[in-house]
């Protein structure tokens, strides 16, 4: 926090956000502001419609009184759009600050169509959505995108991704951007990018698993990506690569998408089990086919998603060891019982038990709608900390 006399309308607003303070005087204690000045800082909230007062608290003292009056985010006055992209697939929403699904819509695009087209397309499915929330487009503060790939988060563009062909470097941001406007009409809004599996991980971590200081999300799908939530902030890498242990060498012979020989994602992710399957002349052409069949008990399909368990169990016995998690979760199209009993089978034959002693492996709680409730709690964590509230409340000239 800023030093005391500086501390700003922002920073007052994280406290309250955040539960650490919650009435004027709770934010005086805190921040060591006079009152004069929490009431001025406030002030500027309030305009903004950003806060607003709730119900009473209890009363502070023994003596009785007032109750204090509480304050709380008001998270009325805006809305937040997020899209979730698959190899075949994506999800849509529009979301309220607290990330309730206030609206949603699934349906096929393809990424290897290209990115021109793919978000030409959410800019119409989120005007579509707004409709049928019954919000106005002006009200979008911003929208969260999570894509099948490596992310450069600085500038919002994939790097040399493996399954997205054509969107190596593009301006994702600025074309969703104009998207959003040509659906819609209002005016562009920050758009932020992001890998999928992150986003999953940080969907689940804060809704889930808010006080693991160290969490890993591992999604098997298509491919095989990994997110990870040390002290409740992502852990990017320098530039977007952390987590990709789809492309750790294992030693096998399968030619991966990559163009590298031996990767973990050529023989045990949904894609690779899908080919599997094929050759012995099941129809399954992708993990969403995969999934299906694990849904109905087929066992071919069940032996191979525990043979695929087991192999990326091998590995994430490195990824306990080296950081230690609270909680380990699997997601993805391969996210059932056969695949899960496999990674328990290796994880904890391979791992020193110091390393597993007090880890949780437990499969998705959001399902599907992980990756939309992160890339939802992105946007509004990124709008309203402390620093970019000063500068939008200066843009709303209060």
């Amino acid at each position: 926090m800023s030093a005391r006399g500086q501390v700003s309308a922002g920073e007052l607003l994280q406290l309250v956000r955040s539960g650490r303070a919650v009435t004027r005087g709770a934010l005086q204690q805190a921040t060591g502001l006079s009152r004069a000045t929490v009431g001025q800082r406030l002030d500027r909230l309030f305009r903004a419609g950003w806060l607003r007062e709730g119900a009473g608290g209890p009363v502070g003292s023994p003596l009785g009184g007032r109750p204090s009056i509480t304050l709380e985010f008001d998270d009325s006055h805006a809305v937040v759009l997020a899209a979730d992209l698959e190899t075949r697939h994506a999800r849509a929403a529009v979301l309220s600050l607290t990330g309730e699904i206030l609206a949603e819509h699934s349906g096929t695009l393809v990424v290897e169509d290209g990115p021109d087209g793919v978000l030409g397309d959410l800019g119409h499915w989120f005007g579509e959505l707004l409709e049928k929330a019954g919000h106005r487009a002006e009200e979008v503060c911003g929208i969260g995108l999570a894509v099948p790939g490596p992310v450069d988060t600085a500038s919002g563009r994939v790097v040399q991704p493996p399954i997205m062909p054509g969107w190596d470097g593009y301006d994702i941001r600025g074309r969703l951007a104009r998207a959003f406007t040509e659906a819609t009409g209002a005016p562009p809004v920050p758009v932020l990018v992001d890998n999928d599996a992150n986003l999953m991980a940080y969907g689940e971590q804060r809704t889930g698993f808010p006080d693991c200081s160290a969490f890993v999300l591992v999604k098997v799908s298509t491919g095989i990506g990994a997110g990870v939530v040390v002290d409740g902030s992502l852990f990017r890498g320098i530039d977007g690569g952390a987590g990709d242990i789809g492309h750790i060498r294992v030693g096998a012979e399968a030619l991966c998408r990559c163009g590298s020989y031996g990767c973990l994602a050529a023989v045990a992710s949904g894609g690779a089990v899908a080919r599997r399957l094929a050759e012995d002349g099941v129809p399954a052409a992708s993990g969403s086919d995969v999934r299906d069949l694990l849904a109905a008990g087929h066992p071919a399909a069940s032996a191979l998603a525990r043979e695929a368990g087991r192999q990326v169990g091998d590995v994430l016995a490195t990824v306990v060891t080296l950081l230690n998690p609270g909680v380990l979760m699997i997601a993805g199209d391969l996210a059932g019982t056969a695949f899960l009993t496999g990674v328990r089978e290796l994880l904890y034959q391979r791992a020193l038990p110091r390393s597993t002693a007090h880890l949780h492996v437990v499969t998705s709680r959001l399902g599907e709608r992980a990756g939309l409730v992160g890339a939802g709690a992105l946007v509004v964590e990124h709008l309203y900390a402390p620093e970019r509230v000063e500068e939008r409340l200066m843009a709303l000239g209060v």
